[in-house]
């Protein structure tokens, strides 16, 4: 009759010490249940699980062999149990850094909503650092609900997300533009050059404030930019400025054979320049009317509201023949709230409330990058394919 033993294998790492473990093991015609293998710093952690025969002498080679290769092992006998289940939820921590406290709050939030931690990777050092944890069993509401506390007290960004083949097959992002893919508010940059900054920013406030809805906030505001020159568009064209980690952030999702567009409630005169120096896929935003190489103060066509922006998110989803659970969908605004809720994960990045209320998730760090941990990509991956680094800085 066979027993089933778990053996436990450190030391420091080199080439050859799975191969030559399992080369004992063959030799003595065990099963091999399983086995999970990490290293950390050079250091390795190996566990095997097995079933040895009665009378065989795995145990005593086994303990041979590492004293050979310079390992340590240790052996425990387990009861037979059925397989169990896999990670169900996924939990994502990023933050400028995360310490002791905040990943001990992390991990026992998940303890007491009853998951159990089944493995943990690093993502990345930098621009922030970020963790994966897989996590069986409990209550996930509970888990979301009671990590969102901890992001708060710890300052960090924690995400739930069900673990699965749709987690791992998003094939689209969608972007909302303004404080999102680009750092500035256009309209404030245009109200600028116009000398109208006091009136736009006060229609802003009537809109947050409920009393306007974004078509009518919209028009007024462009209705005040009337006369401006294409000079002008142009001086704020070269003002925007992208948000940190844009470039690697498109550039990778397009290696990974990701579509891409930017759906915007400003204007196309600007957001097709952004599109272009990107490579995105689709771009959608509102028409300034031109006439005589002046604003005439007024749009051309349909408003890009948030109701449209859902849509156009649908439409170029439909096009490409992706699932709506397969699309990503990244913003910070009232404006963003009906795309957010629409697409499989809603991201609010560095957002108002309606949107983070809206969205499966938000980020509060600066780099529009680190969305790619939420999506299980480690940064060594981004590295590998990324442009070399000027100077010994790591590219943003």
């Amino acid at each position: 009759m066979a027993e089933t033993i778990l053996v436990r294998v450190g030391g420091m790492d080199r080439p050859g010490i799975t191969a030559g473990l399992m080369k004992v093991l063959a030799a003595e015609g065990v099963e091999l249940y399983d086995v999970e293998q990490v290293v950390v710093r050079g250091r390795l952690a190996l566990g095997l699980l097995i079933a040895v025969p009665e009378g065989r002498s795995t145990i005593k080679n086994l303990l041979f062999h590492a004293w050979q290769a310079g390992l340590d092992i240790d052996f425990e006998v387990v009861e037979d149990a059925p397989p169990e289940r896999g990670v169900e939820t996924v939990v994502t921590v990023i933050g400028p850094g995360v310490g002791p406290a905040a990943f001990g709050a992390v991990a026992q939030a998940i303890a007491d909503a009853g998951g159990n931690i089944e493995r943990i990777s690093r993502l990345s050092r930098y621009p922030v650092v970020s963790y994966e944890i897989g996590v069986r069993g409990g209550d996930p509401v509970r888990i979301r609900a009671d990590l969102s506390a901890v992001a708060v007290d710890h300052g960090v960004d924690v995400a739930v997300q069900p673990e699965g083949l749709t987690r791992r097959a998003k094939r689209l992002v969608v972007l909302d533009v303004d404080s999102t893919l680009v750092q500035d508010e256009v309209i404030d940059l245009l109200a600028a050059e116009a000398g109208v900054e006091a009136e736009v920013a006060e229609i802003t406030a009537r809109a947050m404030a409920g009393e306007l809805d974004f078509a009518e906030a919209l028009a007024e505001r462009v209705r005040r930019l009337a006369g401006l020159d294409e000079l002008a568009l142009e001086r704020v064209r070269r003002r925007i400025r992208l948000t940190p980690g844009a470039r690697t952030f498109i550039r990778t999702l397009q290696r990974m054979g990701m579509k891409t567009a930017i759906v915007s409630g400003g204007f196309s005169v600007f957001v097709d320049r952004i599109a272009e120096d990107l490579g995105v896929d689709r771009a959608v935003a509102n028409e300034l009317e031109i006439e005589g190489g002046r604003l005439t103060g007024r749009i051309i066509g349909p408003v890009v509201d948030r109701e449209r922006k859902a849509a156009i998110l649908r439409e170029v989803a439909a096009e490409q023949g992706i699932p709506l659970d397969q699309v990503v969908a990244v913003g910070d605004g009232a404006n963003d709230v009906e795309m957010l809720a629409t697409a499989g994960l809603g991201v609010a990045f560095n957002a108002k409330p309606a949107a983070r209320d809206a969205a499966d998730t938000s980020l509060s760090v600066p780099y529009l990058d680190a969305i790619l941990f939420l999506l299980g990509v480690r940064r060594d991956e981004v590295d590998e394919s990324e442009p070399v680094p000027v100077d010994g800085l790591p590219p943003v």
